[in-house]
């Protein structure tokens, strides 16, 4: 508590660094000591000046200037501030300097990448000194994980204990990309060879589970009359998270498997979207074209407030173990931007604010926060409920 401000959200003059401030201006406690960090010091006063307006008890923002690049620019952000909120990517090509300075500073951390190869690398190279530290590194603090990991938990607790479980995740959504988002996708599919090599690193280094088994649930597409779509299997970083939650905690039992599915509502939608996945990832490997791909989308630029009113989200968990079935579900309004602000600044005040468990290093949000955060973002109208426990009642 002797450092001048509880939360530096660094990023902030972008499209989701602002959305991020604004939610936080808007839901705050009272007195709350906020930062905002960023290259652009008018841009950071003029939003200082304005969620100075939108906070009700919130004193004016400070304003802190650091680039990615100035290692000792970040180190001196994360030395004033008890929890830094990262909102910068590409986090493979930005991201690891602030993660060191937190580090050394022991600053916690949260941000909002769905990049496996910087998780990844940051494991290697910070996670065994943020642990000896007492450091929480949290990746992942938006849509990208935050329902999965915390609604699979959710179902987790509401089955036996002690038995082999599986979970199947199945999320429907209506969302639009930044151009923030957009190019850290692509740039993300440009580098799958460095992704597959770090995670191969990682894959060697860190230990199993003792005396536990995680794994994931095999899928195939088929019609679902009670999700109303086609669901098919969707490789991504949320199923990722929710097993590396589920190697960390002995409650999801001696065995335990999770899959990971989109549910689309026509069976042409399901081939477009692998089509158009196809082609990125081959027109993002050869300059010329991976250029034309990043041209489409201007950085700092996202969906007006309009396009964001419209969009939603739903997942519905299936759990089984133990001769028992759950059928839990959260849901949501924009996915990408609105609710994703939400999740990042309420896992920022949580980190700050809330009494956690005594675990550090890298962790997931389920492992560092759990039951806390999803609390905040009950109360703040992300609901986490049970649907039904009836054995005959099977999704798919």
């Amino acid at each position: 508590m002797d450092r001048p401000y509880d939360l530096t959200l660094f990023g902030a003059s972008g499209f989701a660094g602002g959305l991020t401030g604004s939610y936080l201006a808007g839901a705050a406690p009272a007195g709350l000591r906020l930062a905002l960090a960023g290259r652009d010091r008018g841009r950071l006063e003029a939003l200082a000046d304005r969620l100075a307006g939108e906070g009700a008890g919130m004193p004016r923002p400070g304003v802190l200037v650091a680039d990615a690049a100035d290692g000792a620019a970040l180190r001196a952000m994360a030395d004033a501030s008890r929890v830094v909120i990262d909102t910068v990517g590409p986090y493979a090509l930005r991201g690891e300097r602030l993660i060191a300075a937190c580090v050394a500073a022991g600053t916690d951390y949260v941000d909002i990448t769905g990049e496996e190869e910087f998780v990844d690398r940051v494991w290697l190279d910070h996670h065994a000194e943020a642990r000896r530290r007492g450091v929480r590194l949290v990746h992942c603090g938006g849509f990208h994980s935050v329902p999965h990991d915390l609604g699979a938990w959710f179902t987790v607790r509401r089955l036996p204990e002690g038995v082999p479980l599986r979970v199947e995740g199945y999320v429907s959504m209506r969302l639009r990309l930044s151009g923030g988002s957009y190019r850290s996708a692509i740039h993300g599919l440009a580098r799958s060879r460095q992704r597959l090599a770090v995670a191969a690193a990682r894959r060697e280094r860190e230990p199993r589970p003792a005396g536990r088994e995680v794994r994931t649930a095999p899928g195939r597409i088929h019609r679902s009359d009670r999700l109303g779509g086609w669901v098919a299997p969707l490789p991504s970083i949320s199923g990722t998270v929710v097993r590396r939650s589920a190697a960390a905690l002995d409650r999801y039992g001696p065995c335990f498997s999770f899959g990971y599915n989109v549910v689309l509502r026509r069976l042409v939608e399901v081939g477009a979207l692998a089509a158009a996945v196809g082609a990125a990832r081959v027109m993002s490997h050869v300059g010329p074209t991976r250029r034309l791909l990043l041209g489409a989308k201007a950085p700092g630029r996202g969906p007006d407030a309009a396009a964001r009113g419209r969009g939603w989200f739903r997942i519905v968990f299936v759990g089984e173990g133990g001769g028992e079935r759950v059928v839990t579900e959260t849901h949501g309004g924009d996915p990408g931007y609105t609710e994703t602000a939400k999740m990042l600044g309420e896992a920022g005040l949580c980190l700050a604010f809330d009494e956690l468990p005594p675990r550090f290093g890298q962790l997931t949000p389920t492992v560092a926060m759990g039951d806390a955060l999803i609390a905040r973002l009950e109360r703040r109208g992300i609901p986490f409920h049970h649907l039904t426990d009836s054995p005959g009642s099977a999704v798919g």
